[in-house]
């Protein structure tokens, strides 16, 4: 893996190689609704937001991904760690659909040459078979939030995704299967987008066949 976790072709061609080589999951819908979200790496040329995550203006070469804090006037979710995505809609792909949400959220409208690959899907408390898209963003992208779902826009560095204290495994009496949480500086996020997160450094930057559909679920996402 690449050291510096820059963000340039070097990365690009890991996180695509080992896309490209991973036996994606996909589950049965079962009565549950669709979803895609778009996982979106980006330069961190602004500062995350979150957590008390330094910013240094000289590391603007470094690679990061776009999470967002949902907006407190949703009725679902409200305040809550995400990215980008939705329902798909009748017709629509998952890679389709990522594309779409990315561009309402955020404000980054991109072609299906951006998609990387994909994650393994999820299966939420809530209702819902989340298909993860992986998405090359561009560089020094401008991102402006939509207020009507999105409260504040965070670009997270991928070294986050590394530290030696992820993931984060919590036990609870309703399930066999721990709750997984990411640290985001002082602060973290849980399943699903951690589970998400978590994958992604698993398989697409540490080339690991690692699977994390069975991670549970904190109970405010349960609803």
């Amino acid at each position: 893996m690449t050291s510096s976790l820059r963000f340039d072709r070097q990365l690009y061609d890991l996180i695509k190689g080992n896309l490209r080589k991973h036996r994606v999951a996909s589950l049965q819908r079962e009565g549950r609704k669709r979803a895609a979200v778009a996982f979106t790496l980006i330069n961190a040329n602004a500062p995350s937001r979150i957590g008390n995550i330094p910013y240094d203006s000289a590391k603007n070469d470094d690679a990061a991904y776009i999470l967002t804090t949902r907006s407190a006037s949703l009725s679902s979710h409200s305040g809550q760690r995400a990215y980008p995505g939705g329902r798909v809609d009748p017709g629509e792909t998952a890679e389709q659909a990522a594309l779409r949400e990315l561009a309402e959220e955020v404000g980054l409208e991109l072609d299906s040459g951006s998609v990387l690959g994909r994650l393994d899907d999820y299966a939420t408390r809530s209702g819902f078979v989340i298909t993860p898209i992986v998405i090359w963003g561009g560089t020094d992208v401008e991102l402006v939030a939509n207020p009507a779902e999105v409260e504040l826009i965070h670009r997270i560095p991928l070294r986050e995704l590394l530290r030696v204290d992820a993931p984060l495994l919590d036990s609870i009496e309703e399930s066999p299967h721990p709750v997984l949480r990411m640290p985001l500086g002082d602060d973290w996020f849980a399943a699903p987008s951690a589970a998400i997160a978590y994958q992604f450094r698993e398989v697409a930057l540490l080339g690991k066949a690692t699977r994390v559909v069975h991670f549970e679920q904190p109970y405010f996402a349960w609803q």
